[in-house]
């Protein structure tokens, strides 16, 4: 039996470096801090695409082309 391939992208070499040296003074490995940034974004975009459904679902307010008040 194969073991299973997970897709690995390739970070910016620029990324690897910041990534390396602050996962140096943070005294981590690099693994578990790209890890928690990747959770954090991922959160943080799933927040916002659940607000902006929420924002399309709300009813617009009536109009009334006479300018009255209901």
């Amino acid at each position: 039996m194969h073991p299973t391939k997970y897709y690995s992208p390739r970070l910016d070499r620029d990324l690897i470096s910041t990534l390396y040296h602050t996962a140096k003074v943070c005294r981590v490995p690099m693994t578990m801090l790209a890890s928690t940034f990747v959770r954090e974004g991922l959160a943080r975009l799933q927040e916002s695409a659940a607000m902006e459904s929420s924002i399309l679902r709300e009813e617009p307010p009536s109009f009334d082309p006479g300018g009255r008040k209901k």
